[in-house]
């Protein structure tokens, strides 16, 4: 494969293992995301979904395998990638406004804690604030915002770096269904410009919003058309899922037969 072709996959995962100890976290992982590509990734609490993101931002050491950016190790191009947690080290009680939290995302290493935004960096702040619909917010203290509210100015903050990859992690986990909703109709927009991989537990609203979906059990079980098939439910959580149509905010899940227990 020429370098050109490489350079057009945003993220390739080649062969990775992660371990923590002597327990491993991920496997063999064989990943790649096209440029401009909107995946998914869902999978069982403690399946290797945050360890994958934290080893694609070069956070935690890799046991084995690689992982490239746009054709590059991620130490040379981790710039380009930004990321949304899912808890965000703020603390939602300091004085801070929300306009303040954003241009911190604008903030490079090195800097002297004197540092003074440009009227450029202020103009971007604002215009993210504006696009994920917080205008009117723009001036108030992040103690009294909104659980979704605040997920959308971590949002914006991210994008301030300008980055080409977006990384979220649960984004909507603590957000009420509005906002669980705008949050994803938001995304999809920025997909327009920026690359996004999102981990998520809300299988039918991925189904909904994203364009490929990966599904992560500490080996990769799937990475296809974003179809959450009855096969593909059983190879992930180990046990027959039953999927409920859109607008019943539940899904149950089906009995696992004799001799297991609720």
């Amino acid at each position: 494969m020429s370098d050109s072709a490489k350079a057009n996959y945003a993220v390739d995962v080649k062969n990775l293992t992660v371990y923590y100890g002597k327990i491993p976290a991920i496997s063999n992982i064989k990943l790649k995301v096209q440029d401009g590509e909107f995946l998914g990734i869902i999978g069982p609490n403690g399946g290797g979904k945050s360890t994958l993101l934290k080893a694609i931002l070069g956070l935690i050491p890799i046991t084995s395998g690689s992982v490239n950016i746009y054709g590059k190790p991620i130490l040379e191009n981790r710039k380009l990638i930004s990321y949304v947690p899912q808890f965000a080290a703020i603390d939602k009680h300091f004085p801070i406004t929300l306009t303040e939290v954003v241009l911190t995302g604008c903030l490079k290493k090195g800097l002297s804690p004197f540092y003074k935004y440009s009227s450029e960096q202020k103009a971007l702040a604002n215009e993210l604030i504006e696009k994920v619909g917080l205008s009117a917010l723009a001036k108030r203290r992040i103690s009294e915002l909104s659980g979704g509210e605040f997920q959308k100015m971590i949002i914006a903050r991210a994008l301030a770096a300008k980055p080409k990859i977006l990384l979220l992690d649960e984004p909507t986990a603590s957000v009420d269904t509005t906002s669980r909703e705008q949050i994803y109709n938001l995304l999809e927009e920025l997909n327009k410009s920026v690359t996004i991989v999102l981990v998520t537990h809300d299988l039918l609203a991925i189904s909904s919003h994203v364009r490929t979906l990966a599904c992560l059990n500490r080996e990769l079980v799937y990475h296809a058309e974003p179809e959450l098939t009855e096969d593909v439910l059983n190879g992930l959580y180990g046990c027959p899922v039953d999927l409920i149509a859109h607008g019943i905010p539940h899904r149950v899940l089906k009995e696992h037969g004799e001799g297991h227990n609720d």
